[in-house]
């Protein structure tokens, strides 16, 4: 008998359901924290999983008291957003895959999966595979674009360089391809919002890099929240059991997305939170994300009839296979050691991807620099923005580590003559400041305008009407470009 039948025999039904159960962390001013109702709850054997909680020390204590503190022992499974790198933060997504490089994109996930198995996470919530052609959609930061070829590419670079050989290595994270499916067709390009796509559509744009995803043997997929033609993809069992496991033959972990389960009742689906847990169960999710339907509701669905016993311990079995795959049975304190962690080469790996991940859009004689040019104006509010520096979903990257375009070019250009002024903020209808920063550009040879969004304009929830330059930045520039300075303007449109 195998150890995950052995488990599944001497499991309670609340136990199983515990396995099923993905928690989020708590957050103090120090960092994440376990609070005290958490404890218990995985000392009772009713967590699977703990997400956004990260570090060496906190990570340890927590997974002592499902191993040393609970009846049967089981590991927890340690999670976290990694869309692009862990301490060392490098270019988001969208911006690294315009560098078309294949080996970089691995390397990056590779040097993040480094960093974070040093701390203790098993997990990875990415690569995030939406195809996304609404520029007002404001998670398309998140992902590799609009082309579903360039997408599948991606998908398999990314979970390479994650996952690496064995999801057993120590330096190994299960990725989790997301958000199945068609995110990024949310209509009006709104978070959440409602998605109608012909089935070509479908199979031709939105679903080719998660096959992809499979094929590379991504460890988990997540649902999204949103609904496909009419049906939520958290009770999607078409899509998920259709598609996903008999088609692709997917047999990893399927989770929802946060709180999605209890969303079924809003999205009208559900009569109530019961209905709501057994129609995710049987479309095909395995984990609940944070909502704790599962865990409160599946025993009322099982005496219901609406879902088989056979149906969790399907559920549990995949979830538990993944925790095996993951070596944890055997060290469930699975750490890298430190000199694995942040280090230098991830540091200059993360430049080389900056530097490639700028493009280009135009160039009127400015680049190369001239001989004779000798003072630079540099001008915007991303100019000297650090922590805007650190892009949407930054997971334990520190603001202080970040260099701005300021220091970068006083940097790179110490020969120079270099000076700075805002002029106007990120946002805001303060237009006090562009006098001044005209007065500048009028006795420099070159300008650099930094222009943009705040790290916060982009990921989840962040979605706008009007994606253009926020707040009186396009004022500042029209203003500077009509100074006519002596040479030129270099413009950088989004200093992320």
């Amino acid at each position: 008998m195998s150890r995950i039948e052995s488990l599944l025999r001497a499991m309670t039904l609340e136990e199983k359901l515990g396995q099923l159960n993905l928690i989020t962390a708590g957050q103090a001013a120090t960092g994440p924290i376990v609070p005290g109702e958490t404890t218990q709850d995985i000392r009772a054997g009713q967590v699977g999983g703990v997400f956004n909680l990260w570090g060496r020390d906190v990570v340890a204590r927590t997974q002592r008291l499902a191993v040393e503190e609970t009846r049967l022992g089981v590991p927890l499974i340690f999670g976290l957003d990694i869309l692009h790198g862990y301490r060392t933060i490098f270019p988001v997504p969208l911006a690294e895959t315009g560098a078309f490089d294949l080996l970089l994109w691995e390397r990056t996930a590779r040097a993040s999966a480094l960093e974070a198995a040093c701390e203790g996470i098993h997990l990875s919530f990415a690569p995030m595979l939406d195809v996304s052609r609404d520029p007002r959609w404001g998670r398309i930061a998140e992902g590799p674009g609009e082309d579903p070829f360039v997408g599948s590419k991606f998908a398999q670079a990314k979970i390479r360089g994650f996952q690496g050989e064995r999801l057993s290595d120590r330096g190994a994270l299960a990725a989790t391809a997301k958000h199945f499916c068609a995110g990024g067709a949310a209509t009006a390009g709104r978070d959440y919002a409602a998605v109608d796509v012909s089935e070509r559509m479908l199979h031709e744009v939105y679903l080719p890099p998660f096959r992809a995803a499979v094929e590379a043997g991504c460890a988990a997929i997540m649902s999204a929240f949103n609904n496909v033609n009419g049906v939520p993809m958290t009770s999607h069992d078409k899509l998920l059991n259709g598609h996903l496991r008999r088609k692709l033959d997917f047999d990893g972990v399927i989770m929802s997305d946060y709180t999605a389960v209890t969303e079924l009742v809003e999205q009208g689906v559900a009569a109530d939170l019961v209905e709501a847990a057994a129609l995710a169960l049987t479309a095909g999710v395995d984990m609940d994300m944070v909502s704790g339907a599962y865990l409160r509701c599946l025993p009322e669905a099982l005496a219901r009839g609406l879902v088989a016993e056979a149906d969790i311990d399907a559920a549990v079995a995949r979830v538990l296979r993944l925790k095996e795959r993951l070596g944890l049975f055997d060290d469930p304190y699975r750490f890298t050691t430190p000199a694995e962690g942040v280090q230098e080469s991830h540091r200059q790996l993360a430049l080389d991807a900056a530097r490639r991940a700028i493009t280009l859009l135009s160039n009127r004689g400015i680049l190369p620099l001239a001989a004779d040019v000798r003072r630079f104006a540099v001008i915007g509010p991303l100019a000297d923005a650090r922590a805007d520096m650190l892009g949407p979903w930054s997971a334990a990257g520190a603001a202080e580590n970040c260099v701005t375009i300021l220091e970068g070019l006083k940097a790179a250009l110490s020969a120079f003559e270099i000076i700075h002024c805002a002029g106007v903020s990120i946002e805001g209808d303060d237009e006090s400041g562009i006098e001044q920063a005209r007065a500048l550009a009028r006795d420099v040879d070159v300008v650099v305008l930094c222009l943009g969004e705040s790290a916060g304009m982009s990921g989840e929830a962040a979605c706008r009407a009007t994606p253009g330059l926020p707040g009186k930045q396009r004022q500042l520039a029209e203003s500077i470009m009509a100074t006519g300075a002596r040479r030129s303007h270099f413009f950088l449109a989004d200093a992320h």
